[in-house]
């Protein structure tokens, strides 16, 4: 069985000016605009580059000594795209980190903080970084499995996890007993989560068996833990659940604890999915 919204059958240089001067807020920020709401923090920028933690590249900004089209930015809050502007620290050039890409099938037990104070495994561990700071595109959490993209492309990373872009993500859910159509409707019509107002775009029923059923799940928004919540609102337990796919890009054959990097042609292919939504 297969539902969807229309219910058919079968996711510090003094001599430089500072580039507000003079301006109108709304003037401020370099790339204002489509770029800008699409860009990246600039101290995200100057922390992945190696300069730093994130407090101690915001005191290089309000110092005076970065630079952003060879203009002096001095706001925190700043978005930039490192990909197409000039950033130079001290009139310094900035060196971007080479980017990478990788996909992972998350195991169960392994977390997606990089920082974990229990000492558990990381999605980071399993990867063959040399040194790169990774964002994980599409947090799951300990229990969860599937599919997981690490990058050092904060801008990529932030097209796919926010969900002003809406870029869809599909789960694989093992769930106790066997929902009716009407409960399945409902995460169509959306339920009341803490948030507010979560719905499903797509739920399709994949096999029914005499205590439990298959169902995958296409989400656009990605709140916490969304697809347990959801389905504990209309009285049924998620046993297991696997992210198969985000946007384009499907788990395929890899195996718990596996991964691969993307091709250029996949990457493109997300940065597509996110442009076009």
């Amino acid at each position: 069985m297969y539902l969807d919204a229309q219910m058919t059958s079968s996711n510090a240089n003094p001599k430089r000016t500072p580039a507000n001067a003079g301006q109108r807020p709304a003037e401020r920020s370099p790339g204002h605009g489509a770029a800008q709401s699409r860009g990246i923090r600039l101290q995200k920028v100057l922390a992945a580059a190696g300069l730093g933690s994130r407090r101690q590249c915001e005191e290089l900004i309000v110092t005076g000594r970065v630079e952003v089209d060879r203009k002096v930015v001095m706001e925190l809050g700043v978005r930039v795209d490192p990909q197409r502007q000039e950033i130079r620290v001290d009139g310094v050039p900035l060196r971007l980190p080479r980017l990478v890409y990788y996909l992972l099938n998350k195991p169960p037990g392994v977390v997606c903080t990089t920082r974990d104070p229990a000492g558990r495994p990381r999605v980071t561990d399993l990867v063959p970084s040399k040194g790169e700071r990774l964002f994980s595109v599409g947090r799951l959490d300990l229990h969860s499995q599937g599919l997981i993209i690490l990058t050092n492309d904060g801008q990529l990373a932030n097209l796919l996890a926010h969900p002003r872009y809406g870029v869809p993500k599909t789960y694989r859910a093992l769930v106790a007993g066997c929902p009716e159509a009407e409960a399945l409707k409902k995460l169509l019509r959306g339920v009341h989560l803490a948030e507010g107002v979560a719905r499903a775009e797509r739920v399709t029923v994949k096999s029914r068996h005499k205590q439990s059923t298959i169902l995958e799940i296409v989400l656009r928004e990605g709140k916490n833990r969304e697809v347990r919540r959801l389905l504990a609102r209309i009285g049924h337990k998620v046993m297991r659940l696997t992210r198969i796919a985000i946007g384009p890009i499907r788990l395929g054959k890899l195996q718990p604890g596996q991964w691969r990097r993307l091709t250029a042609e996949e990457v493109a292919a997300l940065r597509r999915s996110a442009r076009n939504t």
